[in-house]
């Protein structure tokens, strides 16, 4: 299970897990987040993705507890154009 929410401007609560819960404080600027979605689809929408992504590399143990979306991208060549593609198959 992940889940988002609103805490700040451009920051964001993520809990992934049921019983052994991860919580991560994660910033998407609206930019970066017109540039992932084109405007189509919710920001936390956009961070389901992104953490989807980020379970098939890694366990969730190993991704960072706070960091920004962008920033973190450039450490996984792959996840601007995997989020894209899971948000415009559906």
């Amino acid at each position: 299970m992940i889940s988002v929410t609103l805490v700040d401007a451009n920051t964001y609560e993520v809990v992934v897990g049921n019983g052994a819960r991860r919580v991560h404080r994660v910033r998407m600027a609206g930019d970066y987040y017109r540039k992932l979605s084109g405007g189509a689809f919710t920001h936390e929408w956009v961070l389901v993705q992104a953490f989807q992504f980020l379970l098939e590399q890694e366990p969730a143990v190993e991704i960072p507890a706070e960091f920004d979306v962008e920033d973190l991208a450039a450490g996984y060549p792959g996840l601007e154009a995997d989020i894209e593609r899971r948000l415009h198959r559906r």
